[in-house]
């Protein structure tokens, strides 16, 4: 079991039958898709029949929101807790370490978040979409800074706001552990990340 699956990371999830299924869907939607998966599928995953899902989640697509809004609230914690450093270029780097890393060592649960937000309801993907407006204003008050000193030069500041981003986000879609420590890669992207805005 991958460690963003095991029952340390969805503690917070009671009773214990509802973390199951909750863990269950984050793999299948993962593996899968969300369009793809059944509540079979999540069902079976945590070793239940497909009518218990019902007890704990009126939906499939009730599973993706508490699934969507963890993982865009541990990005976010990941993204304060990693916004320290006497300069921008400090902050940037520690930042986007930190940022590409969570999406590596968790890129079973981010990869869901990431890219299944589209079958979201209306009501859902607003709140959703809340904590990933603070996720950009986060990067995005860094490269600010950064040109405000002098140290960075952004001619397009949203534009590279999403650019920086990007680059961590994308890393859910392909990692695999044998492609690499999450913290070198995290080092690597933040080398990048500075160079791509400095002055």
């Amino acid at each position: 079991m991958s460690a963003v699956t095991s029952p340390l990371v969805w503690e917070h999830v009671q009773p214990a039958a509802a973390r199951r299924l909750l863990t269950g869907a984050v793999d299948a939607f993962a593996e899968r898709g969300f369009q793809a998966t059944t509540t079979r599928d999540i069902a079976s995953r945590a070793g239940m029949s497909p009518a218990a899902l019902y007890v704990h989640y009126p939906s499939k697509e009730r599973l993706l929101f508490e699934i969507s809004l963890y993982g865009h609230n541990a990005a976010l914690d990941v993204l304060r807790s990693a916004d320290q450093g006497s300069t921008p270029a400090d902050r940037l780097r520690s930042l986007v370490s930190a940022f590409t890393a969570w999406h590596a060592q968790h890129h079973t649960i981010a990869r869901v978040v990431q890219y299944e937000l589209a079958a979201l309801t209306p009501d859902h993907l607003a709140e959703v979409a809340t904590i990933r407006r603070a996720i950009s204003t986060q990067i995005e008050q860094v490269l600010a800074d950064g040109v405000r000193d002098g140290s960075f030069a952004v001619p397009d500041l949203p534009g590279t706001t999403l650019a920086v981003l990007s680059l961590s986000i994308d890393v859910a879609r392909w990692y695999t552990p044998h492609r690499g420590d999450p913290e070198t890669l995290g080092k690597l992207y933040a080398d990048l990340a500075h160079r791509m805005v400095q002055a």
